[in-house]
């Protein structure tokens, strides 16, 4: 006999987008360390304990793994699954595995959709809502090999529009915060949302009171806690009956990110529900399938799980923040909004002014090209060929290059760039990077450039020195090396210095050697190819310059920290690997093969043993030699992530004010880099 009582936990499994909007990868975070970016780390602390959490006997051993996938609702950002699929496909298989184990156990999968960009649905124009769920459904549907019942709503934020464009496009339920409906329903049932036109939707509303302790209280703590709480029949306020369904929503970030061992407590309380016979652990879309006639919802429009203004968070200063007490002011997200809808408004226009001379259809060819966006390869190519009205190299390149412009200009909107409190912050920087890709992609003669400068000069920074978006923006949209550059300078001293390089080190940019040092490198995306030729040389520092001259014939120097990352890592591991064999002592090689010291710490030991000695290379009229060996010990320290050692810099001062007026030349590269006075 199946429980009457049904138990529902929700988890929205997303993180902001990070790739770099021309190489498409995840650089570096260094506030993310030990891990290398945010999606790594988060990674290592939830998303893989999730896909195996472990449960304990009662004295304290891993008796077994759960799948906690298995046993909940849940949604995955195309974005955040993109990542996955690439760089953690352990865990997502294992979240796929889920999904179809769940359709097996109850009918329904697990698994829900999201729009493929974290967008707030009712501040999107009818068209990019349209857009971004039509590819949300496409991706989940190439990613879980399914049609999606429900949808997840960025932040929850709902209207009736919103509604309506999920139900037109076959959704049959969403997920809403209690507030957002003025009839939350006692027996945790769903409500019925009419769309018009004998459609309606499910609006499966969470019990907040018991998200929020999970969430931010101490339910995670135990597994036991967390487990009463879900069984808990007590009759309600008013000696209402305990409700029927018993749901919560809340990020699944709360499990093993925001709270450490989250994924053990939750693994260990699912188990206990299961076994109590009297409980059923389901998903939302077996309960929609199971509720019969529903009650009318009255909707409270537009509203949000995170936003006690409706959506203002995403376009005013409505005070909402993540740290209220700090006083900053949000006056920014007003002119950051506007100015992006402006630039977007601008696109819009230019992709209705060429798209019908590309596409035999153009808007069912945008709609569709959810069905191919999150790849690069030919197949996508050859998808946009078969759209074309006449076919050939050229309209194929300027329809890769629109279509790319779209893609950048939808990423403007993600949600992040307004959800935290200052306009320098990772997140608006983010979409300002992609209006830079956008605005590339549209061939711009400066009208838009200029234009959203303007606009984004009224979105003040709250820390003076960052200045406006307008100051972000300039800094962004010219770098001192453009992406491909990086990618030349890089490629290049890599093959020069036989590195081993992984074979994703620029996944959107072939590239091809021709003669003469010159390189053609060509993105994925859209075909676009530049020529350039690079020249690399070693210093005699130790390190590597690439000297690279683009097409325009604008010459540039790169050293490996301005390579593109994944040229620069495998460069610098290499010239790493030199300095230990040529610049450390015996002694120290083999306390470094030993184990237990950083490489760093021993470096700068040599380092100040490199720098005091300078006084007998003086004597033997080798400075220069002795200079080069220390700057070369001075790079490999800070290679390493150590700080100078206060020995060497002491060191350093003496061997300055000892030597003569006329020598003391010969040590600016070594005080230079030591931030040191050469002449006090």
């Amino acid at each position: 006999m199946i429980p009457p009582r049904a138990v529902v936990l929700h988890g929205h499994f997303y993180q902001p987008p990070r790739e770099d909007p021309w190489l498409e990868v995840v650089e570096r975070e260094a506030n993310a360390a030990p891990a290398h970016d945010w999606n790594a780390r988060i990674t290592q602390e939830c998303y893989a304990p999730m896909a195996a959490a472990r449960v304990l006997d009662a004295r304290g051993r891993l008796a077994r793994l759960v799948n906690c996938y298995e046993a909940m609702s849940f949604n995955v950002g195309p974005t955040l699954a993109e990542w996955l699929e690439r760089d953690s496909p352990t865990v997502w298989r294992a979240i796929v595995a889920a999904d179809h184990a769940s359709v097996v156990r109850l009918g329904h999968g697990n698994a829900i959709a999201q729009p493929y960009h974290h967008v707030i649905l009712p501040l999107a124009s009818p068209r990019d809502r349209r857009i971004e769920i039509a590819w949300g459904i496409a991706d989940f549907r190439r990613r879980f090999g399914r049609d999606p019942e429900g949808m997840w709503s960025p932040e929850t934020a709902v209207d009736e529009a919103t509604l309506v464009a999920l139900a037109e496009a076959g959704i049959r339920f969403t997920i809403v915060a209690p507030h957002q409906v003025a009839n939350p329903p006692v027996d945790g049932r769903p409500l019925r949302f009419d769309a018009g036109q004998g459609r309606s939707l499910a609006l499966c509303v969470y019990d907040g009171a018991l998200a929020r302790d999970i969430a931010f209280g101490p339910l995670l703590r135990s597994g036991d806690a967390l487990a009463a709480r879900l069984l808990d029949s007590s009759p309600l306020a008013g000696g209402t009956a305990a409700p029927l369904v018993r749901s919560v929503a809340t990020d699944g970030e709360t499990f093993g990110h925001h709270h450490t061992f989250g994924e053990m407590a939750l693994a260990a309380a699912l188990a206990r529900v299961a076994a109590s016979g009297t409980v059923r652990v389901t998903n939302f879309a077996s309960v929609v399938a199971e509720s019969g006639k529903l009650e009318a919802a009255r909707l409270v429009s537009p509203s949000s799980w995170s936003c006690v203004h409706g959506v203002e968070r995403w376009r005013s200063a409505c005070g909402c923040a993540t740290a209220p007490g700090r006083g900053w002011s949000q006056a920014w997200r007003a002119p950051l909004r506007e100015a992006l809808t402006w630039l977007a408004t601008e696109l819009r226009g230019r992709w209705e002014r060429e798209s019908p001379a590309l596409f035999t259809d153009p808007m069912a060819t945008l709609e569709r090209f959810g069905d191919v966006v999150a790849d690069d390869g030919p197949a996508t190519a050859a998808w946009v060929r078969d759209r074309l009205r006449a076919p050939t190299d050229a309209t194929l390149h300027a329809a890769r290059r629109l279509l790319e412009q779209e893609r950048a200009t939808l990423r403007t909107f993600t949600s992040c760039a307004w959800f935290f409190d200052d306009v320098a912050g990772l997140e608006p920087r983010q979409v300002l990077r992609y209006a830079a890709r956008a605005i590339e992609l549209a061939d711009d003669d400066g009208t838009l450039r200029d234009g959203l400068i303007a606009r984004l000069a009224a979105a003040v920074s709250n820390d003076s020195a960052e200045g406006t978006a307008a100051d972000l923006f300039r800094a962004i949209s010219t770098p001192a090396a453009p992406p491909l550059v990086r990618v030349a300078a890089g490629w290049a001293a890599s093959r020069a210095l036989d590195a081993t390089v992984n074979e994703h080190a620029t996944p959107c940019v072939d590239v091809a050697e021709g003669e003469g040092y010159a390189l053609t490198l060509t993105h994925r995306r859209t075909g676009d190819s530049a020529t350039m030729r690079v020249l690399v040389r070693r210093e005699p520092d130790g390190d590597v310059t690439a000297e690279v001259i683009d097409e325009a014939g604008i010459a540039r120097s790169l050293r490996p920290a301005q390579f593109a990352e994944g040229y620069a890592d495998p460069v610098a591991r290499l010239l790493v690997g030199d300095d230990v064999r040529t610049l450390l002592a015996p002694e120290l090689r083999s306390r470094l093969a030993r184990g237990g010291e950083p490489l760093s710490i021993l470096a700068g030991e040599a380092l100040v043993h490199a720098i005091r000695s300078l006084s007998l290379a003086v004597e033997a009229d080798e400075i220069e030699i002795g200079v080069a060996a220390a700057l070369r010990l001075a790079r490999l320290v800070s290679r390493t992530g150590g700080a100078v050692p206060y020995d060497a810099l002491t060191a350093a001062v003496h061997v300055r004010d000892a030597i003569s007026p006329t020598l003391r030349s010969h040590l600016a590269p070594l005080t230079d880099h030591l931030n040191i006075a050469l002449d006090p």
